[in-house]
């Protein structure tokens, strides 16, 4: 066993008690597979897997970087002890959560939504007020919001709450659901389509009925965004033993379907919510990674795509830095921790899948955009143009690349014109397929927790994605802020079963 790097953690048997202890943890490579590795005082040694290709791990811990600080993030929650000094991200993705209600009852729910007991339902008023915390966000604030729950559909006016983020200024809005309402009626797209939505970010764990009971409203629902033309991303939670042998499946379907659905985003399993008490065999047999996700996919596609095609969130964050350089405005920063995800871009021709690596050597370019934007001194902007477009072609083999794609001439623009808004040729030309593994208390990198950009805003400030879902921070905030359900049946005259689905299966 080799120490690779030391960090620190959280026991995980302390926290199943109800209290978050931070100790001592090390990044081991072992038999070719990274491990994290720990040892609480009172309930022993833990170890769980980290990258089973030691390879892949080392390519991709690379490109790790250091943020800028966000000093609005928490460290600190309640009586929770502090697990660090200081946010190292900004926020890339906000979530704002505006009901814990469900209609249906998903066996692995990282939120256990609909079945807490309690009701968490934020007003307008207290959405607004979020939405503007996150705005003001320092040093940047957030330009990109996720509506999220439970099942944000399930209220009656989400609409208001997607016009209301539009107003507050947020440029990128997309919806987190399951699809049923959309499933219902191409009309309930139309007016998510009208409110400018972005983005439909879709739950989606399979092909078959076995692995995904609302197959057919999924397919119904993709069948009335394409109607609107309201783009969609696929989100595939993958555990071992239930649907982890459908992942290839799964991209040769959004491959089939790229006109309208524009990414993956597949998420290994997360133990937590309503799966935090799993016993350890049971964890262990359904624990997933990303190497394991690239497997089935080389298996599906013969190799045509493989793991070396991906790289991780902080790959491109000199991207950034450029365009920072270029327009002399702070852009947002990719600073995610390595271990937080990976993606690739796919285009599809004759019915072969042709990975952005395949034609454009991508560590090249990076790194002469790395090195173009530190240049200094006068005329900074032009010389920078210059020394790009004097070198772009050095990076691209046009004989590989799609037919009739000029990928030069959009990666010119988008460094000339300098904003990302030049590259949306590039995003519907091609299938972004992305991995994003949320960490729990088995498996949780504080190191990594700081570097999080996917951010909640709640009534107790800002919180890092893993701190709010995999340390249950998100419940204590839930449990504070909302009322029980008897309550809120008096109140609102309904009953939560009545939220429930009578056509489908619940879980």
């Amino acid at each position: 066993m080799k120490e690779l790097e030391k960090t620190t953690s959280v026991c995980p048997a302390c926290y199943q008690e109800g209290k978050i202890q931070k100790i001592d943890a090390q990044i081991v490579e072992e038999d070719g597979k990274v491990w994290i590795t720990k040892k609480c005082k009172k309930h022993g040694s833990f170890k769980d897997i980290y990258f089973s290709d030691a390879d892949l791990y080392k390519k991709w811990i690379k490109y790790k970087v250091t943020g800028t600080t966000s000093p609005d993030v928490k460290t600190k929650l309640f009586d929770y002890p502090a697990l660090y000094d200081e946010h190292k991200s900004q926020s890339v993705l906000t979530n704002l959560l505006i009901t814990n209600r469900c209609n249906l009852r998903c066996s692995y729910c990282f939120m256990n939504a609909g079945a807490s007991g309690v009701v968490y339902e934020p007003t307008l008023d207290q959405l607004r007020e979020l939405m503007i915390q996150a705005r003001n966000e320092r040093p940047m604030g957030s330009k990109a919001i996720q509506i999220t729950g439970g099942e944000p559909t399930i209220r009656d006016d989400i609409f208001d709450i997607v016009r209301m983020a539009k107003e507050v200024g947020f440029s990128h809005v997309q919806v987190n659901t399951n699809g049923l309402k959309l499933a219902d009626s191409a009309e309930y797209c139309k007016r998510l389509k009208d409110e400018k939505v972005n983005t439909i970010y879709m739950s989606f764990d399979g092909v078959t009925k076995e692995t995904n009971p609302w197959i057919d409203q999924c397919k119904k629902a993709i069948e009335n965004l394409r109607k609107v033309n309201l783009k969609i991303v696929l989100v595939p939670v993958l555990i071992a033993g239930k649907n982890l042998h459908e992942t290839g499946k799964i991209v040769r379907f959004a491959l089939d379907n790229m006109d309208i659905v524009r990414g993956l985003n597949f998420q290994p399993i997360s133990f937590c919510g309503r799966v935090t008490k799993l016993k350890d065999e049971k964890r262990n047999k359904q624990r997933v990674d990303y190497v394991m996700m690239m497997e089935e996919i080389e298996k599906e596609f013969d190799g045509q795509i493989s793991r070396e095609d991906f790289y991780p969130v902080p790959f491109v964050s000199p991207i950034s830095r450029l365009i920072e350089v270029l327009k002399g405005k702070t852009q947002v920063e990719f600073t995610a921790h390595p271990g937080c995800g990976g993606a690739t871009y796919i285009f599809y021709e004759d019915g072969k899948p042709i990975p952005v690596t395949r034609f454009i050597d991508v560590e090249g370019l990076l790194n002469l955009i790395d090195e173009k934007s530190k240049m200094t001194g006068p005329l900074k902007k032009l010389r920078v143009g210059s020394a790009f477009l004097r070198h772009i072609n050095d990076f691209v083999d046009d004989e590989k690349a799609p037919h009739g794609f000029d990928l030069k001439k959009l990666l010119k623009n988008a460094v000339l014109g300098g904003n990302y808004d030049s590259l949306r040729g590039f995003h519907y030309k091609s299938l972004f397929i992305g991995s994003m593994w949320f960490q729990d208390a088995f498996n949780l990198n504080i190191d990594r927790l700081q570097r999080c950009v996917i951010h909640y805003s709640t009534l107790e400030g800002i919180i890092p994605f893993c701190a709010y879902n995999g340390l249950g921070y998100g419940d204590a905030i839930r449990e504070k802020h909302s009322i029980p359900i008897k309550k809120w049946e008096k109140k609102t005259g309904r009953t939560i079963k009545g939220d429930l689905r009578k056509d489908v299966p619940l879980t």
